[in-house]
């Protein structure tokens, strides 16, 4: 059973995944990333499902990815080698998630858990939502998916300065579709999860196919995203 991922359903063909460590801020770590991309190989084989949320415990979304394991890396080549294989991993089977998936961004979603909430279809955000991708300061930015939905210009903006956009403002930019009181959000997801589900499973497998030829980011590891 996953340590650090809450599987829920799949009911009524709406699979419901919850990053369960709030005491981190849901910080993706190597198992947190691995246990993400077994689960979503498990769904999309899986018959029943139609569609899935993805949301976050606490009062963050996800605060990206757990920079005490990069720290570890730095003088644990072995470690540094499974870490990367476990990003690869987990952005492929994000990015190539054959169904669509929507996120509930239920607060920060920062560095990684920006790009996890990009890499979902829908995104519906809380007003306590906030996206940045501060590690432009130290490292590599996951560029492609964002340029994908909000094109070069928004995307270049958030990527080159790091700086943050509420709920509200992402709202502007297409970046969310919609904002909802907390409290409301996962109601609102899974409204939004409904109305996908009464869409044949093969339709919308067809028609999340079009979407990725036409994304075309994923043609390499995580740092040619």
């Amino acid at each position: 059973m996953p340590e650090h991922l809450i599987v829920d359903g799949p009911e009524g063909g709406v699979a419901v995944l919850t990053l369960n460590r709030p005491d981190k801020k849901n910080a993706l770590s190597v198992a947190l990333r691995d246990e993400i991309a077994v689960a979503l190989a498990g769904l999309a084989s899986d018959d029943r499902v139609k569609t899935a949320i993805i949301t976050g415990a606490g009062d963050a979304f996800c605060a990206g990815f757990d920079l005490k394991e990069f720290e570890r890396a730095g003088g644990d080549a072995a470690f540094g080698k499974a870490l990367w294989a476990s990003s690869d991993r987990y952005h492929h089977a994000c990015i190539e998630f054959p169904l669509p998936l929507i996120a509930a961004v239920n607060g920060a979603a920062l560095a990684g858990g920006f790009d996890l909430a990009v890499m979902c279809d829908i995104r519906i955000a809380a007003p306590e939502a906030r996206f940045a991708h501060p590690e432009i300061t130290f490292g590599d930015v996951v560029y492609g998916p964002l340029h994908d939905l909000v094109g070069g210009a928004v995307a270049r903006d958030l990527c080159f300065t790091g700086r943050s956009v509420t709920a509200d403002e992402a709202l502007s930019l297409g970046l969310v579709s919609r904002v909802v009181p907390r409290d409301a959000l996962i109601a609102a997801a899974h409204e939004t999860a409904a109305q996908i589900a009464r869409a044949p499973r093969g339709v919308l497998l067809r028609t999340k196919a079009k979407a990725q030829r036409r994304a075309n980011v994923m043609q390499g590891g995580t740092l040619d995203l």
